[in-house]
C-alpha cells in the first residue's frame, strides 16, 4: 500500500500523522511511505530522519495526495 503523510496546516499545531519509527515499520512491512517535506519539524523529526526510515519526502501536500492510496 502507498501511505502518505501531509504536513499539518492548522496554526500552532505541531503533530504529525506518523513518526519516523512508524514509517520504518510501514516500509519494513513492504509499504511505500510518502511524507511532505517538513511534516515532522514541529516534533523535531527531519526529512533526513524520514528518508533514513525508508520514506520518500515530497515537496507538496498535493504530491503526497497524488501518490498515496491512504492518508
Amino acid at each position: 500500500m502507498r501511505i502518505g503523510i501531509p504536513k499539518e496546516i492548522k496554526i500552532i499545531e505541531f503533530r504529525v500523522g506518523m513518526t519516523r519509527s512508524g514509517a520504518h515499520e510501514m516500509v519494513h512491512d513492504g509499504h511505500e511511505f510518502f511524507v511532505e517535506t517538513n511534516a515532522g519539524a514541529g516534533i523535531g523529526v527531519t526529512d533526513a530522519d524520514y528518508e533514513a526510515a525508508g520514506a520518500k519526502v515530497l515537496d507538496t501536500a498535493e504530491q503526497v495526495f497524488e501518490k498515496a492510496e491512504m492518508i
